[in-house]
């Protein structure tokens, strides 16, 4: 049971990589003359919400937000566990209130098509190269001035071990809060990881589903400032946990 559960989770990923691909053909044209301009750049952020509402149309993925707090006013930083590309793809249409750019790992710009959209409408990240790092955080802080929110995913990468469980945060979510005096927006994903696993993982667990999602209370500038970087760290990554241990209790043992 278990094997043909993979073999349809292994079809499904195949079938939502098709609709991606179709999606990011019929897009590139407007993302194209976008980027020739870069005044338009803020409707680029309105094309992705579109693409997002598209892929969970045609992909069946609802979104139940269990716990849905306040916003404050923008730009903050908005800080999410990572346990499947599906938190990416769900991120623009349930904030889009107000426009955000991705922080991410350079090697994404080894993706093909994937590099085009990312390269040019979010912000790398080159965690070797400390002249390419201090080039990201410039552009973090111009996309900040100019009115863009920053979504990072402090676990750096999708955990290759056990999902949800997470792994410690790494900081550079929390300098940035500190050094640009903006608040934290938390969330937690608790189920992305059933509904669409690695595709490395080729017969992880994947198919049409609901989302769950806790958009906790934001933690205000004025917060942030009163923390050094690693209490803070550790502070968002307790309130980001707690949802994961509610819901899968098997891992607080191993937490602990």
């Amino acid at each position: 049971m278990k094997t043909i559960r993979g073999i349809l989770g292994f079809i499904w990923k195949l079938y939502i990589a098709l609709i991606f691909i179709i999606f990011a053909i019929i897009f590139y044209p407007f993302f194209f003359a976008i980027l020739i301009n870069p005044n338009w750049k803020k409707f680029s952020f309105k094309l992705f919400i579109l693409w997002s509402w598209l892929m969970r149309f045609f992909c069946l993925y609802g979104v139940k937000r269990v716990q849905n707090s306040e916003l404050p006013e923008g730009p903050y930083i908005i800080i999410a566990n990572h346990s499947s590309y599906l938190d990416i793809f769900l991120m623009y249409s349930i904030l889009p209130k107000h426009p955000f750019v991705f922080l991410g790992k350079s090697e994404i710009l080894s993706y093909p098509i994937i590099r085009t959209y990312f390269k040019n409408l979010n912000i790398p990240v080159f965690r070797g190269d400390r002249s390419k790092a201090g080039q990201s955080y410039h552009l973090a802080s111009k996309a900040v001035k100019e009115g863009w929110s920053l979504v990072i995913f402090p676990e750096g990468a999708i955990p290759d071990h056990q999902c949800p469980e997470m792994i410690p945060f790494k900081h550079g979510a929390f300098k940035l809060a500190k050094t640009l005096n903006i608040p934290i927006v938390p969330l937690t994903f608790t189920n992305n990881y059933r509904l669409f696993s690695d595709p490395t993982e080729i017969l992880g667990p994947a198919g049409p589903g609901i989302a769950r999602l806790y958009v906790h209370p934001f933690i205000s500038e004025e917060k942030v400032q009163t923390m050094e970087v690693k209490t803070l760290s550790e502070f968002c990554f307790e309130i980001i946990n707690e949802p994961i241990l509610k819901e899968h209790p098997h891992l607080k043992k191993d937490f602990n």
